[in-house]
């Protein structure tokens, strides 16, 4: 797979998959009913963000992921980020490629840090991934997500260091 920088002709490619994760409410604090024109302003960002993408050879996209300052003025130098990988991409490392690749593009833009602001604990895949490249859980917002199966579940802010 290539990981490279996202097109506007990436997004109806990404649109599909990002919809039907943040329909089935399990994982994004999005609002659930998103629409198409909201997702694209919220996901495809602009400098000096970057949306990146994870394409298969035959140029199906099978994941994205989305870089941006956690903060602006002085804490813009902590990176933060999304990933969405296609369900039917699910189980083939697209996850962690768009993950190591992104950390690795936040060392080159010279951001000092990375921190998730809220990884939803029930989201065991992710969790399980962020632990294993190096981030740790510090600070829990207890009952923080309405799970749809679950109800209340635990959201997760998640940080590692970049240098």
């Amino acid at each position: 797979m290539e990981i490279r920088t996202a097109t506007p002709a990436d997004w109806p490619l990404i649109w599909p998959f990002l919809h039907d994760i943040v329909a089935a409410g399990e994982t994004y604090t999005w609002p659930r009913d998103v629409t198409e024109e909201q997702a694209r302003r919220l996901w495809m960002a602009t400098p000096p963000g970057r949306t990146l993408v994870a394409v298969d050879p035959d140029g199906t996209v099978l994941g994205s992921a989305k870089l941006a300052p956690n903060q602006a003025g002085p804490g813009d130098h902590v990176a933060n980020a999304g990933f969405m990988v296609a369900p039917a991409a699910g189980g083939r490392g697209v996850g962690r490629a768009l993950a190591e690749h992104v950390l690795d593009v936040a060392r080159a833009d010279g951001y000092r840090a990375m921190q998730f602001n809220a990884v939803v604990a029930s989201n065991t895949r992710a969790v399980r991934l962020w632990r294993s490249l190096g981030f740790e859980v510090v600070g829990r917002v207890p009952e923080g997500f309405r799970h749809p199966s679950q109800g209340y579940v635990d959201l997760l802010v998640m940080h590692r260091r970049l240098v």
